[in-house]
């Protein structure tokens, strides 16, 4: 099924529930920085976690109003290294005992199926991007 902007929606809308997965992974972001200590170690790396997990859901939403498919890959590529940068903030938050472990894994898991179904999108996205293209290959090997 396609939205009125072409982008591939499957029945459950995927679209309306990254939208509101997207924002409500950032406002746990900012809850979880909000909870940090006030050291320095813990205010830098929470700030780096605070812009780039905050950042997914601009990116999925300027994606979702993207002018045409490749316009819509960059747009979820650049959530996709969002969500990667917000992963290594949480792993250094984790690792320098600034944060349980166990009180960050729902964050962390929800990252990390926020990335599958962003990969799933980008490459639904670039198949059929590649699919229209074939045709016009075959034209310029007949010149």
């Amino acid at each position: 099924m396609k939205d009125e902007g072409g982008r591939i929606r499957d029945e459950v809308g995927t679209q309306r529930d990254l939208k509101y997965r997207t924002r409500d992974f950032a406002l746990r972001i900012i809850r979880l920085y909000s909870g940090l200590p006030k050291s320095t170690e813990a205010q830098v790396l929470g700030k780096q976690q605070l812009r780039s997990g905050t950042s997914v859901g601009a990116h999925w939403r300027e994606g979702i109003r993207a002018r045409s498919d490749v316009e819509f890959v960059s747009k979820v590529e650049g959530g996709l290294q969002e969500l990667e940068e917000s992963l290594y903030w949480m792993e250094l938050l984790i690792e320098a005992g600034i944060v349980k472990a166990d009180r960050s894994k729902e964050l962390t898991d929800e990252a990390n199926e926020l990335m599958a179904i962003l990969v799933s999108c980008a490459k639904k996205v670039k198949s059929r991007v590649k699919r229209k293209k074939a045709p016009e290959d075959e034209n310029r090997k007949a010149f």
